[in-house]
């Protein structure tokens, strides 16, 4: 199994989300993940909803980390985690009728396969995976690697 990590720093400031979406879809095309593709259009949405409850309802930076992981030449499963200096633990919340806010892990629980949360020294890391079968051209076949499904990411690139 081949894995590749990515991580980008996220200042505490709202405009970041927009920055972090750039730099996802750029990562997600280098990885062979189409822009135009469904998976990406909801892997962006994750992105997104998971960097926004960090910076608005913590009020500081987090760390966004995108892993791909398969075996040879085929990506099953991406993980995108976020995590942050507040110990407070996420919690969804219903959002009524014209609501504009109230829905982020509502559509990461309906987007995702799987998502959670976890302690991170003073923090917390939220995490959400989507599973898919796809040819990769960074994953050499007989290579061994140390992610699985359901497990964190584990850093073997970095990008800020």
């Amino acid at each position: 199994m081949q894995v590749l990590q990515m991580q980008l720093e996220v200042r505490p400031d709202p405009a970041e989300v927009g920055r972090a979406r750039r730099w996802a879809r750029s990562r997600l095309a280098g990885s062979g993940i189409g822009v135009d593709e469904p998976l990406s259009e909801t892997l962006i949405l994750l992105i997104s909803e998971l960097v926004t409850n960090a910076v608005v309802h913590t009020g500081t930076g987090a760390v966004l980390r995108m892993c791909f992981s398969g075996s040879g030449a085929v990506a099953g499963t991406v993980r995108v985690e976020v995590a942050d200096s507040s110990a407070r633990p996420p919690r969804p919340r219903h959002a009524d009728g014209d609501d504009t806010h109230g829905r982020g892990l509502e559509l990461v629980d309906g987007l995702a396969d799987r998502w959670g949360w976890q302690p991170e020294g003073a923090g917390k890391r939220i995490w959400c995976e989507v599973d898919r079968a796809r040819p990769l051209p960074f994953a050499p076949e007989g290579q061994d690697a140390s992610y699985a499904p359901g497990s964190a990411c584990r850093v073997t690139h970095h990008a800020v």
